[in-house]
């Protein structure tokens, strides 16, 4: 890739993706491993909502351990609420904060500032925003995971940006698909492959699944971005011919594939031999990437104590919906009013806020009003159809009947 060989000439930019977020940490540790100067001389790491948040994992020197351990905490998390993500306790905006605050270094404002950059939804008129700048730590905290809306894939069309995304389409590290549709969905400055696959992915990255299928998505990010080096011939020896024991696929007729179509425009020669991996190919992942595979099974081993196992157990989760009738208005009203009193502080400038929105709403509407008053007031009254004038024949045939009819008076 030509664009590759100037220092600072690239950028990396992640899509949102939910809880499937892990699929970033997987393509990061990959880089970081087979190709470390991508990501050391990228000239800006963008991302948008959990994209994002991986975006200020790199910045900030975050380790893969870290960030695998945090991530499918929030799965284990869901997985033990009795209703998932409509229980009351579910809260991942709050938890992401609450550990951002906590493990977050306090100058991490000023290294964003130099290489991050996040994709913003304005509200309300729903414009995008692409943030570089983050004066204090609290701003940078604030602003990480708004952006989805109206840019899930900043810098999608540029030919110097390197895109990742866990669902398949016209992304440079992505899931190859295997489906013959040519059908593509546009939406949110992104594109995706109208499959079956994609819908999967969509409901689990809103649902999350178990945390070992969350960690398979990981893996499948590793696997991902190595073809992509592959293909490139960014890495120093071929990988994926060893992990299987046939021939390239050919790629299925009529299917998308991310790579061909952004080589096309940047003019790039690629190496269409090289197969693609599943993480069922490999059975031994810990050979590929030791760190990884130590790490995702770190983050998916569960609490082992007697009561937790209980819980887990199908007698435990019987007792848990049996008594839900009676549980869950406590929980309910514990829950948010434990929220409630966490935004107390926040208040009085949550309401000025809303004042300020309200009041440039009503100003809007007034000068709406006003201009379209001003526009009937200057519009010229409508004159009455002018007059037309008789004919001479019709004048003269006029005449003679009125003289016709006093001669038969007259007789």
């Amino acid at each position: 890739m030509g664009f590759l060989e100037e220092e600072g000439s690239w950028n990396l930019s992640f899509s949102g993706a939910g809880y499937l977020g892990l699929y970033h940490v997987g393509v990061t540790e990959c880089l970081r491993q087979r190709a470390p100067r991508l990501l050391q001389g990228a000239r800006r790491i963008y991302g948008s909502s959990s994209g994002a948040l991986n975006a200020v994992s790199i910045v900030c020197g975050k380790s893969t351990d870290f960030c695998c351990t945090h991530l499918l905490s929030m799965v284990k998390q869901v997985e033990r609420l009795s209703l998932g993500i409509f229980h009351p306790a579910y809260a991942p905006i709050e938890h992401i904060t609450r550990q951002l605050r906590d493990h977050l270094p306090p100058d991490s404002h000023v290294q964003a500032s130099r290489q991050l950059g996040i994709s913003l939804t304005h509200w309300p008129d729903g414009q995008n925003l692409i943030v570089t700048d983050f004066a204090t730590r609290d701003e940078l905290i604030q602003r990480y995971i708004d952006g989805a809306l109206s840019n899930n894939l900043p810098f999608a069309d540029c030919p110097a940006t390197i895109t990742v995304s866990p669902f398949s389409g016209t992304v440079d590290i992505c899931p190859q698909s295997t489906s013959v549709s040519i059908h593509e969905l546009s939406v949110f400055n992104a594109s995706f492959q109208i499959s079956s696959r994609n819908l999967l992915l969509g409901f689990r990255s809103l649902i999350p699944p178990s945390p070992e299928v969350v960690a398979d998505n990981c893996r499948q990010g590793y696997l991902d971005a190595l073809r992509f080096l592959e293909r490139r011939g960014l890495t120093k020896e071929p990988v994926l011919w060893t992990l299987v024991a046939k021939e390239a696929p050919a790629p299925a007729p009529g299917a998308l594939d991310a790579g061909q179509d952004r080589a096309q425009k940047a003019g790039t020669a690629l190496d269409w031999k090289v197969p693609n991996v599943l993480v069922k190919d490999v059975p031994d992942f810990e050979q590929l990437s030791p760190e990884l595979e130590a790490a995702l099974r770190k983050a998916c081993t569960r609490d082992p104590s007697a009561w937790a196992r209980f819980c887990r157990s199908g007698l435990g989760w019987t007792l848990t919906y049996l008594l839900l009738p009676c549980t869950l208005p406590f929980e309910y009203v514990f829950f948010r009013g434990r929220r409630v009193v966490a935004w107390l502080p926040d208040a009085p400038a949550d309401f000025w806020w809303l004042q300020d929105l309200l009041k440039s709403v009503a100003l809007g509407l007034c000068s709406m009003t006003k201009a379209q008053l001003l526009r009937l007031c200057r519009r010229p009254p409508q004159s009455s159809p002018p007059i037309l004038p008789t004919t001479p024949s019709s004048a003269t045939a006029g005449a003679t009947g009125s003289s016709s009819e006093h001669n038969s008076g007259e007789e």
